[in-house]
C-alpha cells in the first residue's frame, strides 16, 4: 500500500519517466532496442549502431540488459515494463527491509515502520526522478543481502549462502558498479561485526547463543559473494575489456571523483527537504538535483529514540553498528568537503572510476530506517520519555521560527555570495512551509511518545499510528519525484522528418544538434537517443561512456568543433543535419524535410549535407601512423579520406611508407547488401586493387571480424577509430560480424554459476531439513 501511494498512476497507463531524466533522454531507447531484439528471437544485442558511430551494447553498458526486469519487457510494452520495474523494486526494498528486521528480532509493527521508512526515504523513493532504476535495484537488494547474512552466520542456515550468491549476482547485473561497491562494503562490515558480536543481533525470543563454529562460516559467505560475481560475468567481463577503450579509462582524477558530492549545507535536507529547493527550485552547488536526501522528520524522531534504556533496550548494541554506518556513509557522501574522502580515494578499489559519492546516501537511509524500527519497538513496548518528546517538539518549533524569520534563506544567500539570489528568494516561502510540514510530523510523533508515557494507547494502536505518520510524512515529499508522463508512443511519436529518414535506403547518419536556444527542454530527438527508437543512426546521441577515440574525433572537449568539418562528415557517414535552426552556415546544404514541430515541442529542420559520404569505401593505399598524428590528419581538410587508409601503428597489416605518392581514388563504390546491428554484408562494385583496404564508417572494437570472398582476413582500427579491412587483390564480397569473446565467456560462466547456485540451494535445503542448526 505504501508503494502504491506513489505508484498508483501506473494503473491508468502512466509512464513513470521524468522529462528531465536519463530514462527520457536515452533509457527508454536502449531498453526498447534490446526488447525488440529479444522479441524477434535475435537474442541480446551486442552492438548498438544507432549512436556515436556505433558502440558495443553490453560492454559500454546500456542499463539493465541482463537483470530480470528484461523479462518484463518480453511480455509488456517497454514503457509499461519500465514503470512496473520501478514500482516492484520500491515494494521489494520495503519487503526485504522488513524481512531483515524480523530476522534481527524486531517485532511486526516496528519492522513494518522500518520497511516503509526505507522504501519511502528520499534516497530510495526519488530514484525514478533522475531515471536511476539501477540504483533502485541495488537499494532494494541491500536488505536482502543483509537478511541472508544473518540467516547464514547467526542461524547457520545453509540455504542462506545460495540466497546471498543470487542477491550478489543480481546486484552485479543491475548494473550499477558504484552502488554495488557500497552494498558489498556494508554487507562485509555487517558480516564481520556479526561474527565479532553475535549476541548483539537478537531473535524474537531474545539473544541467540553464539555458535563456536561461527568463524568457519566466513568461508561460505566469501564463496557466495564470489559465486555471485560469476553470475554477473556476462555483464562485467565485457565491461572489463571496455575499460581501456572508454573515455573513463584510467580514471579522471580526484576532482572528477568528488564531483556531485553532497554539499555540507544540504545535510539540512534530511530534515527540511525544501532548504536547497525541490527539483526545479534547486539553487545548490551541484547545478542539478533530481533526487532527495529526505530521511523523514518522524523517522528521525524514532531513530534517535533507538538509543537509551540501558540493559532493557535489547537492540542497543545493534543500534551502535548502524549509527557508525550512518556516520561513515554520510562522511563518504560529503566527498571532497572533508579529508575523509582522501582515504576512500586512496584505499577503496574502483573509486577513481566513479563520481557522485552522494549516491551512498541509500546506506544512510537504510541505517536510519533500521534505527527507526528499533525506536518504534521501544515505544511499542511501552518505553517513553516526556523529556525526549519535549526536546524534539521544541527543536521543531525553533526550526519553524528560524525559517519564518528568514534565517535559512539568509544562510543560503551568504553561502552563495548572492549569486543565486533570485532562486533562493523565490524558494523562501517553500522553506517556511517545509519547516511547518516537518514540525507537524515531529509533533505528531512526539504526541505518540507522550501518550505512550501516559499509558493511554494500546500497543497495536501505537504501531498503526506510527506507521501512518511515517508513511504520510515521507509520501508528502516522495510524491514529487514520481512524475508520470504519457505513453512512449506519444512521447517519441513520428513526424515528417522521422518518416523521411526511414525512407532513406542507403545507411546514412544524422548529426542531431540544436543551434541556438529555441529547443524544447531535454528534447530526446536532438539531445538524446530518441532517433534510435525509429532505427535512425546518429553521429551523436546520449550516453557518456561512448568509445573514447570517437569522443576525441567529434571533439567533445572542444565544443563539438568537428561536426562542421566535411572530413568528419565523410568519416562518419553523416548525410543529414537535424537541428532547430531555419538555416545552416554551410555552403551547399538543402532543406529536405520540415520545418515540423517534433513530439518534444521543438521546431525541427532536416538538411542534406553537401558531398558524398558513403557508408564504406575502398582506399587504394594503406599507411601506418602514430595515434598522436592520426586524428589531426584525418580531420585536415587537405586530406582525402578516400585515397588513403591510415591504420594504427601497432597493427600488423602491411602498409606503404607514409611519404609514398598518393594514388587517385578507386573508380567504383561499395554496395551495402545487409546492414543490421553487428552484421554487415558489402559488395565492392569493382575488384579491389593490390594493397588496398576497405574502410567502413562504423567504430572499430575488438570482436569485429571479416570474411572476404569466403576467407578470413584481418580487421583493424583505421582512420583513427573506424573499421579497416585488409583487402586481398581482386576481392569483391565482404562479410562483417561483431561477436564479443568476453561476452561469450561471461555468458558461459553466468549459466554455470546460476546452475551452481541452484544446486547449492537444493543441497542447503536438504541440510537444513536434516540437521539441527548449531
Amino acid at each position: 500500500m505504501a508503494t502504491m501511494l506513489v505508484g498508483w498512476p501506473a494503473l491508468t497507463g502512466g509512464f513513470l519517466v521524468n522529462p528531465n531524466s536519463d530514462q527520457y533522454l536515452a533509457g527508454y531507447a536502449f531498453r526498447e532496442f534490446a526488447a525488440q531484439s529479444l522479441r524477434s528471437g535475435q537474442g541480446f544485442p551486442q552492438w548498438n549502431p544507432y549512436q556515436f558511430g556505433g558502440m558495443p551494447f553490453v560492454a559500454a553498458m546500456h542499463g539493465d540488459i541482463f537483470y530480470p526486469t528484461f523479462l518484463l519487457r518480453l511480455v509488456l510494452p517497454t514503457d509499461v515494463a519500465m514503470t512496473w520495474g520501478f514500482i516492484l523494486h520500491l515494494w521489494l526494498a520495503g519487503l526485504f527491509t522488513m524481512g531483515f528486521l524480523r530476522a534481527v528480532g524486531v517485532r511486526f509493527h516496528a519492522s513494518l515502520v522500518g520497511g516503509v521508512a526505507y522504501l519511502l526515504s528520499g534516497a530510495v523513493a526519488s530514484s525514478p526522478s533522475p531515471g536511476h532504476d539501477g540504483k533502485l535495484f541495488v537499494s532494494a537488494l541491500l536488505p536482502a543481502a543483509l537478511w541472508a547474512i544473518v540467516r547464514g552466520i547467526r542461524d547457520g542456515r545453509a540455504t542462506a549462502w545460495a540466497s546471498l550468491a543470487f542477491v550478489t549476482g543480481l546486484a552485479v547485473l543491475s548494473p550499477h558498479p558504484q552502488l554495488l561497491q557500497y552494498l558489498l562494503l556494508t554487507s562485509g562490515a555487517f558480516a564481520l561485526w556479526l561474527l565479532w558480536r553475535p549476541s548483539s543481533v537478537v531473535a524474537d525470543d531474545g539473544p541467540v547463543p553464539a555458535s563456536p563454529n561461527r568463524w568457519k562460516r566466513i568461508a561460505p559467505a566469501f564463496a557466495a559473494v564470489c559465486l555471485g560475481a560469476l553470475i554477473g560475468a556476462v555483464q562485467y567481463l565485457p565491461v572489463l575489456e571496455y575499460v581501456a577503450w572508454s573515455p573513463r579509462g584510467g580514471g579522471k582524477g580526484y576532482e572528477y571523483a568528488t564531483s556531485f558530492s553532497l554539499p555540507p549545507e544540504e545535510m539540512l535536507n534530511m530534515y527540511l527537504p525544501q532548504f536547497s529547493g525541490l527539483l526545479d527550485r534547486y539553487w545548490g552547488r551541484n547545478g542539478i538535483h533530481l533526487h532527495s536526501e529526505y530521511l523523514g522528520a518522524s523517522t528521525l524522531v524514532l531513530a534517535a529514540f533507538s538509543f537509551g534504556g540501558g540493559l532493557t533496550n535489547r537492540h542497543r548494541s545493534h543500534a551502535w553498528f548502524w549509527l557508525v554506518t550512518f556516520i561513515i556513509s554520510l562522511l563518504w557522501a560529503l566527498g571532497g568537503a572533508t579529508p575523509f574522502y582522501q582515504l576512500v580515494y586512496a584505499l577503496i578499489p574502483g573509486t577513481k572510476y566513479f563520481r557522485a559519492p552522494s549516491t551512498i546516501l541509500y546506506i544512510s537511509a537504510f541505517s536510519t530506517s533500521v534505527l527507526a524500527a528499533f525506536g518504534a519497538e521501544r515505544l511499542l513496548s511501552g518505553k517513553s520519555s516526556m523529556r525526549y518528546a519535549l526536546a524534539w517538539a521544541g527543536g521543531a518549533a525553533l526550526i519553524v521560527l528560524l525559517a519564518t524569520g528568514g534565517a535559512f534563506t539568509n544562510f543560503a544567500l551568504t553561502l552563495t555570495g548572492g549569486l543565486r539570489s533570485d532562486m533562493i528568494n523565490s524558494n523562501a516561502p517553500y522553506v517556511v512551509a517545509g519547516a511547518w510540514r516537518s514540525a507537524l510530523f515531529v509533533w505528531a510523533t512526539t504526541a505518540i511518545v507522550v501518550l505512550v508515557a501516559r499509558r493511554t494507547l494500546a500497543s497495536r494502536v501505537v504501531g498503526w499510528a506510527l506507521l501512518g505518520i511515517v508513511s504520510f510524512d515521507l509520501w508528502t515529499v516522495a510524491r514529487a519525484y514520481w512524475r508520470f508522463s504519457p505513453p512512449a508512443a506519444s512521447l517519441y511519436a513520428e513526424d515528417e522528418i522521422v518518416r523521411y529518414l526511414k525512407r532513406v535506403r542507403e545507411p546514412a547518419r544524422i548529426i542531431a544538434l540544436p543551434l541556438g536556444d529555441d529547443v524544447a527542454s531535454h528534447d530526446p530527438f536532438m539531445l538524446g537517443s530518441a532517433p534510435m527508437i525509429h532505427g535512425i543512426r546518429n553521429v551523436l546521441g546520449y550516453h557518456g561512456n561512448e568509445l573514447g577515440r570517437y569522443q576525441q574525433l567529434y571533439g567533445k572537449s572542444d565544443g563539438f568543433q568537428s561536426v562542421a568539418n566535411p572530413n568528419f562528415w565523410a568519416l562518419t557517414n553523416a548525410r543529414f543535419f537535424f537541428t532547430n535552426a531555419p538555416g545552416l552556415p554551410f555552403q551547399g546544404v538543402r532543406l529536405v524535410a520540415g520545418p515540423v514541430r517534433n513530439a518534444a515541442g521543438t521546431m525541427s529542420y532536416l538538411y542534406e549535407l553537401p558531398g558524398q559520404h558513403p557508408f564504406a569505401w575502398v582506399a587504394p593505399t594503406k599507411v601506418h601512423l602514430a595515434n598522436a598524428s592520426a586524428r589531426a590528419t584525418v580531420l585536415n581538410p587537405l586530406f582525402d579520406v578516400r585515397r588513403v587508409a591510415i591504420f594504427d601503428s601497432t597493427t600488423r597489416i602491411e602498409s606503404q611508407p607514409v611519404n609514398s605518392p598518393m594514388p587517385p581514388p578507386v573508380p567504383f563504390g561499395v554496395r551495402i547488401d545487409k546492414y543490421a546491428p553487428g552484421s554487415i554484408d558489402l559488395e565492392l562494385q569493382g575488384p579491389a586493387p593490390a594493397g588496398s583496404a576497405l574502410v567502413v564508417a562504423e567504430n572499430y572494437y575488438p570482436g569485429w571480424t571479416a570474411i572476404v570472398d569466403g576467407q578470413s582476413v584481418p580487421t583493424a582500427r583505421a582512420d583513427f577509430t573506424l573499421i579497416g579491412v585488409d583487402l586481398p587483390t581482386g576481392a569483391r564480397k565482404v562479410r562483417l560480424r561483431f561477436a564479443s569473446a568476453p561476452y561469450e565467456t561471461g555468458k558461459l560462466l553466468t549459466l554455470l554459476a546460476l546452475g551452481a547456485t541452484a544446486l547449492w540451494a537444493v543441497i542447503g535445503w536438504a541440510q537444513d531439513r536434516r540437521q539441527p542448526v548449531p
